[in-house]
């Protein structure tokens, strides 16, 4: 039997919204880098993940990328996505 698409939802907490959809992949979690470059726009770069640890483990990354990339700031966050009915 073909596993059943639906919607996923992700609220991150400057009220941005985020769907991705439809999927029948087992996401729980959506992250976010809000990456601040000198002199240019501030760069977005996310994904999703099958767990909070997929997720979680993005933060090494990020530190990385930041030094590599010169970034001036960067903010990093994960929420957890949320089931919408199609």
């Amino acid at each position: 039997m073909a596993k059943k698409k639906r919607y996923l939802t992700a609220t991150m907490s400057d009220g941005y919204v985020k769907t991705i959809g439809p999927t029948a992949a087992p996401f729980t979690h959506y992250w976010r880098i809000v990456a601040e470059i000198e002199g240019r726009r501030p760069e977005v770069f996310w994904g999703h993940a099958r767990s909070l640890k997929e997720a979680s483990g993005k933060t090494t990354a990020a530190r990385e990328a930041a030094t590599q990339r010169g970034w001036k700031s960067y903010a990093f966050e994960i929420v957890a996505l949320t089931e919408t009915l199609a």
